[in-house]
């Protein structure tokens, strides 16, 4: 027996204008003329349908990242990073919203841990000439997209509270183009600007908050070269706990006098898997997909990672850090790093990690194993040799050939101390990543340090003032990623969260 089922509906017209439509054509043609439909053409490059019913928040805010170009720093399947909802679950479960649906402030939330710019607007405080406002100049531009989040009942449509992306304005018509993610409901289509402002003007019931709009664009830096704030795990939960709890009952003991001690009670007290909240990306390719060489654009991207990773150790707090690591290390005889400065045991790891992603496995490392790891170099492009990790990459009786890109410091560093000028390893370790962590947390971590001497020379330290460029951008973006994905415990604090001072 066929049991009936829904497919598409009716788009009740008026008020609304579907977008295929002749008149619905005529508007955007118009629209098209008067320049307020250029950020249509990214939205519609990179448009999605939700797919599950309550994830329009998820669909409407991936949609608008990929058009804004805004890299994920973490694999979506295969090699490719890209943002999917599935990935959009720091500020709130998956679960929870597939079955409860998400909040405004959780979308902002969302929008914010992704590494976008974002301003959002409750109806109550704003105006629709300041939305009018805002919506030409983003409709108007390819650098910000706006996403609405309205009830769907004041266009005489099936459901209640519902997010999309505005595609468009016409402005001598005064309607807005919605491009409606649940595709598999309703079509694109045009809507009157003051109903759409009337429909965003209503309660959502669970938080009794009225609903609004965000505009969305990227950061003027680059969100991550080298570095990113993995949220696949709970560290940041452990984490949390340690800088809020643990970090300002440590900071009030007294016997803390000097930088070295200081540092050393920080990394002793660190929670066993606080290294799993920053970690460095590789770049992973196919080996037929590169051949011998490097491209331009690979040796590019790898020049970047290597000048960050070059700035992380030319920093004073590295050297310490390294120097508390490695007191009084000989050759290859540092137990506290040989597990990641020996290259044979990082060629294994990496390639490890290159086959979890390279077959969507990341979560486990069963089914598929690395053999035939070796280090090569390669020709980069007319711009000298480049380190690459090789290895073969067997999962369920395939084999697949992998290279990885490493990235690598120069031997000759700005360090002062010869003991350890000729012992700093030449590829991220976990000194690099725990420097990268006392550098990302807020300056106001450090708030509780008793001795004011030694409070300003720690805080001079950790500063991103003198940072290089790079290294700088590369530490805030860490920052605002970790602040809004440790803050945003509920509907409040996410929307009263600002991005951390540098």
């Amino acid at each position: 027996m066929e049991v009936a089922s829904l497919y598409r509906r009716v788009l009740p017209s008026p008020p609304a204008v579907e977008f295929a439509s002749t008149e619905g054509k005529r508007l955007f043609a118009e629209a098209l003329q008067g320049g307020t439909m250029e950020g249509f053409f990214n939205l519609i490059s990179y448009f999605q349908t939700q797919s599950e019913p309550a994830f329009c928040g998820l669909a409407s805010l991936s949609v608008v990242l990929n058009a804004l170009a805004i890299d994920p720093g973490r694999p979506w399947k295969g090699p490719w990073r890209w943002f999917d909802e599935s990935m959009l679950d720091c500020c709130e479960p998956l679960n929870k919203v597939k079955s409860q649906g998400i909040t405004f402030g959780k979308v902002v939330c969302l929008a914010h841990c992704a590494g976008a710019r974002v301003q959002s607007f409750r109806a109550d405080q704003t105006t629709i000439q300041d939305f009018r406002c805002h919506l030409t100049r983003c409709a108007s531009s390819q650098d910000c997209h706006l996403i609405s989040s309205y009830h769907r009942s004041l266009f005489k449509q099936t459901g209640t509270g519902h997010f999309s992306p505005i595609g468009g304005y016409h402005a001598g018509q005064d309607m807005a183009l919605i491009l409606d993610v649940a595709r598999f409901k309703y079509p694109p289509h045009w809507v009157p600007l003051t109903l759409l402002w009337e429909a965003m003007n209503t309660t959502d019931e669970a938080t009794g908050r009225l609903r609004g709009f965000m505009l969305v664009s990227r950061h003027n830096s680059s969100p991550s070269l080298l570095y990113t704030v993995s949220c696949g795990d709970e560290s940041w939960q452990n984490m949390a706990k340690y800088c809020v709890e643990d970090l300002p009952n440590l900071l009030k003991d007294e016997s803390l006098d000097n930088i070295p001690t200081l540092l050393s009670h920080l990394v002793e007290s660190l929670p066993a898997n606080a290294g799993g909240l920053i970690k460095w990306v590789i770049e992973v390719r196919r080996k037929e997909e590169g051949g011998s060489s490097l491209s331009k654009e690979e040796n590019e991207r790898l020049i970047l990672k290597e000048k960050v990773l070059q700035q992380v150790r030319d920093t004073k707090l590295f050297r310490i850090v390294h120097e508390l690591q490695c007191p009084k290390r000989s050759c290859c005889s540092c137990s506290a790093l040989s597990d990641e400065d020996s290259l044979a045991q990082i060629a294994a790891t990496v390639c490890c990690h290159g086959a979890a992603i390279l077959t969507g496995n990341t979560g486990s490392r069963d089914g598929f194993c690395c053999r035939e790891t070796c280090i090569k170099c390669v020709q980069a492009n007319g711009d000298g040799l480049k380190t690459v990790i090789s290895g073969t990459v067997i999962s369920e009786g395939n084999e697949q050939g992998v290279d990885m890109l490493l990235p690598t410091s120069s031997s000759e560093t700005s360090l002062s101390d010869s003991n350890l000028r000729n012992e700093v390893v030449k590829y991220p370790s976990k000194s690099d990543v725990l420097t990268v962590l006392l550098l990302v947390l807020h300056p106001s971590t450090w708030f509780g340090i008793k001795d004011e001497r030694l409070k300003a020379e720690f805080q001079s330290l950790v500063s991103t003032e003198n940072l290089p460029d790079l290294l700088k951008w590369e530490i805030l973006h860490l920052r605002r990623q970790i602040h809004y994905l440790t803050g945003c415990k509920g509907e409040e604090a996410c929307e009263g969260l600002r991005p951390p001072s540098p």
